[in-house]
C-alpha cells in the first residue's frame, strides 16, 4: 500500500477526532424505548384496558435473556411491599399510612397482562409484586431492536399516592405510574426495584398515546396533542342527543422516559403562549379556591423559565402542563400533577419544584433510587434560587434574601445532632425513617451544592451547574460525573467532598483555639475537613479576608460573591487536628476573628468560631 502524508492523516485524524470528542462530550449508552399505546377507558369500572407496542433497542454491550416492567398499580393492594413497609416503618407517610390494607377489592389497584409477545412470539412472564418478570424465547442481541406487543387491563384504585382516583380536591382521575413500564437497563444492569415508596427511574423514548374516555372529560397529559380540532368543542354544552359518547385524545412526546394524563369533567384549561414560543397549560377545577391563584400562575411562571433557561439550561420540549391533581406536587415529563387549592406563594412554590424537575430528572435523569439526592437535592436547590428571583421581580410576596439556602444549612446542621442522620447513598426506599429520607434527598442535597458553592466559589460553581446541564443531559449522570464536571469548572479536586458528605454522615466543626502575637491558631473538631473563610475585624475597623484550603484540593478558590478580596495563605492537611498562621495583626489590635461569617458552612457548633469566645450573659445558664 502506498503511503503518503495524506493518507496517514486520513487515518489518524478520525482517531484523533474520536478521542476529543470522547473527552469534550462524556458517552454513555442509553437503551432506547419507543410506545405506541391505544386506552379505552371504563369509568364505571374505573379501568383501563390497552394495547402497548413496544419497540426497544438494545444499545448496551450485552445479550439481554429476560426483561422486567414495572406494575406500579399493584402497590395498592392489601399485603404489597408498600402496603408493610408504610405498616411497619417508624413514622409513615400520613397519606398512606394503613389506607391500603382497608382497601375493598373494587377500590384496589391492580395492573394484569393478558398477553405478551417479543416478535411474534409468545414469552414466559410472572407477576411478581409490581415487577413484570419476563424471560424472552430469543435474546436480545447488542446493537438490535425488538418489538413486544401486549395487552393489558389496569384498575385504577382509590387516590392514596400519587396516582388514583378522587383526590381530596374533587380531581376524578390522577394517571400516573398507570402503565405497564420497562424498567431500566444500565452500565449497572437491570433496575427492577418494587414500588415500595419511591423513586423513578426510567428509558428515553417516544410515546405515542390514544385514550379513549367520555366526551364530558378533559384529558390533560404529556406530550402535544395532535387533534385539536376533534377535542377542543365544548361537547358537553350540546344537547346529548348530538353530543359523541366518547372521545380519543392523541397524544405524542419524544425524547420522555415517562408519561401521565389526568382526567376530569370540570377542568378549566389556561394555555398562555411565553416569548420564546413555549406554551404553558393550566388545567384546574374553577372555584374560590382556585381561579384567582391558577390565573395569575402563568405569567409567573413565564418568568421563571425565563431565569432557568438561562442559569440551568434550556427547556428542551415545546409544552409544559401544570396540572390540579394528585396529592401534593409530582414531577414527570413536560407535566407536573399538583394539589391546586393553595395561597398563591404555596401554588407558585409547588409549580416551581416540579417545574425544576424538568431539568434534574427530565433531562439530566439521575437513578432516583441510587441518587435521589441529584434529583430532590439539586431541584430544592433550584426551587429556592428561583422563588427569591420571583420576590425580587414583586411577582410573589415574600422578603428577598441575600442567600435563600442558608435555612436549609441550619435545618441540616439541627437534623445531624439528632442523631437521626442516615448518609446520601442510601437507597430511597432503604432509611431507616422517612424523615431520614426526606432531610437526604431535599435538605442535605440542597446543602451539598451550597457547600461545594462555598468550596469553590459563585463563579465556578455557576459555571459548572451549566456544564453539567449541556455535558449529560439525557444521559443518566450518577455522583461521579457531577464531581468531575466541577472539578473540570474550578481547577480542585473534589473526589475527598464527595466521599465525606455522600458516603458518611461525618459533621464540620471547626473552633479557633487562640492568637499569639499575630499568630491564629485553628482546631478541626468534627470528623470532616473543609477550607476555611476567616474574617479579621481591626479595632479600628479594618477589616482582612483569609481563605483556608485543604492541601488535598491541589489549588484553592479563585473568587466568590459572598466572599471576596481574600488572601489564600498555607494549605491546611487534612490529618492534622490543628493549623496555624501570621495573619499580620497582633491580637491586641484584634477587635475579632470569625470563621465563614457568611454562615454557609454547615459547621455544627458556630459558637467556637469567634474569637475571643463570645461570654454568657451575667446570670445565664452556662
Amino acid at each position: 500500500m502506498y503511503f503518503s502524508f495524506k493518507n496517514v492523516l486520513g487515518i489518524l485524524l478520525p482517531i484523533f477526532l474520536s478521542f476529543h470528542t470522547a473527552w469534550a462530550q462524556p458517552e454513555r449508552w442509553q437503551q432506547a424505548v419507543k410506545y405506541t399505546m391505544d386506552i379505552d377507558f371504563d369509568i364505571k369500572k374505573h379501568q383501563a384496558k390497552g394495547k402497548q407496542i413496544l419497540e426497544y433497542t438494545n444499545n448496551s454491550p450485552d445479550t439481554l435473556d429476560k426483561v422486567f416492567y414495572h406494575l406500579y398499580f399493584n402497590a395498592f393492594q392489601p399485603n404489597s411491599m408498600m402496603d408493610v413497609r408504610s405498616r411497619t416503618i417508624k413514622d409513615p407517610d400520613p397519606r398512606v399510612g394503613d389506607r391500603i390494607m382497608k382497601l375493598s377489592k373494587g377500590d384496589q389497584g391492580f395492573q394484569n397482562i393478558e398477553s405478551l409477545q417479543m416478535n411474534g412470539r409468545k414469552v414466559v412472564y410472572e407477576i411478581v409484586g409490581t415487577i413484570l418478570e419476563v424471560r424472552l424465547s430469543e435474546p436480545i442481541l447488542p446493537k438490535t431492536k425488538v418489538t413486544f406487543e401486549m395487552e393489558f387491563v389496569a384498575q385504577v384504585p382509590l387516590q392514596i399516592r400519587r396516582s388514583g382516583r378522587f383526590s381530596k380536591e374533587g380531581i376524578e382521575y390522577s394517571m400516573a405510574q398507570w402503565y405497564p413500564k420497562m424498567c431500566n437497563y444500565d452500565y449497572q444492569g437491570w433496575h427492577s426495584n418494587p414500588y415500595v415508596g419511591r423513586e423513578f427511574y426510567g428509558i428515553w423514548g417516544d410515546f405515542d398515546v390514544k385514550i379513549t374516555v367520555p366526551s364530558d372529560y378533559v384529558v390533560a397529559a404529556t406530550g402535544i396533542l395532535q387533534n385539536k380540532d376533534i377535542v377542543g368543542y365544548s361537547y358537553s354544552q350540546l344537547e346529548p342527543a348530538y353530543r359523541p359518547k366518547r372521545l380519543t385524545y392523541h397524544f405524542k412526546a419524544e425524547n420522555v422516559h415517562d408519561f401521565v394524563w389526568a382526567a376530569d369533567p370540570d377542568y378549566t384549561q389556561i394555555v398562555h403562549q411565553m416569548s420564546d414560543s413555549t406554551k404553558i397549560r393550566c388545567f384546574f377545577q374553577p372555584g374560590e379556591k382556585t381561579t384567582e391563584n391558577w390565573n395569575k400562575l402563568p405569567l409567573i411562571m413565564e418568568e421563571a423559565f425565563h431565569y432557568i433557561n438561562k442559569k440551568y439550561g434550556q427547556y428542551p420540549f415545546k409544552e409544559y402542563a401544570f396540572i390540579q391533581g394528585g396529592d401534593g406536587g409530582m414531577e414527570y415529563p413536560m407535566a407536573t400533577l399538583i394539589t391546586g387549592e393553595r395561597s398563591l406563594v404555596s401554588l407558585v412554590g409547588v409549580s416551581v419544584h416540579e417545574l425544576m424537575h424538568s431539568w434534574f430528572q427530565m433531562v439530566l435523569g439521575s437513578n432516583e433510587a441510587l441518587y435521589h439526592w441529584m434529583d430532590e437535592g439539586f431541584t430544592s436547590f433550584a426551587t429556592n434560587d428561583v422563588m427569591n428571583h420571583l420576590v425580587s421581580k414583586k411577582l410573589i410576596p415574600g422578603t428577598y434574601e441575600d442567600n435563600p439556602h442558608i435555612k436549609s444549612v441550619n435545618g441540616y446542621i439541627n437534623f445531624a445532632l439528632s442523631g437521626n442522620e442516615e448518609p446520601l447513598i442510601t437507597h430511597a426506599d432503604h432509611f431507616i425513617t422517612n424523615t431520614a429520607y426526606g432531610v437526604a434527598s431535599y435538605t442535605k442535597g440542597e446543602v451539598f451544592l451550597e457547600q461545594l458553592r462555598y468550596i469553590i466559589g459563585d463563579q465556578a460553581f455557576n459555571k459548572g451547574m451549566l456544564s453539567y446541564f449541556h455535558t449529560w443531559k439525557f444521559k443518566h449522570p450518577n455522583p461521579n460525573d457531577f464531581v468531575r464536571i466541577m472539578e473540570k469548572a474550578s481547577g480542585l479536586e473534589l473526589d475527598w467532598f464527595k466521599e465525606y458528605f455522600v458516603n458518611t454522615t461525618h459533621t464540620i466543626d471547626y473552633q479557633i483555639e487562640e492568637m499569639r502575637g499575630d499568630e491564629l491558631i485553628l482546631r478541626r473538631v468534627g470528623n470532616m475537613p473543609m477550607p476555611l473563610d476567616i474574617t479579621l475585624t481591626k479595632k479600628n475597623g479594618e477589616r482582612l479576608y483569609f481563605n483556608i484550603p485543604l492541601e488535598m484540593m491541589r489549588g484553592a478558590k479563585k473568587g466568590d460573591f459572598f466572599f471576596n478580596n481574600f488572601k489564600v495563605v498555607k494549605d491546611w492537611p487534612w490529618t492534622h487536628p490543628t493549623y496555624s498562621f501570621k495573619t499580620g495583626v497582633n491580637f491586641r489590635d484584634v477587635d475579632k476573628v470569625e470563621i465563614d461569617p457568611t454562615k454557609r458552612l454547615a459547621d455544627k457548633d458556630k459558637t467556637n468560631n469567634v474569637w475571643p469566645r463570645l461570654m454568657p450573659e451575667k446570670g445565664a445558664d452556662k
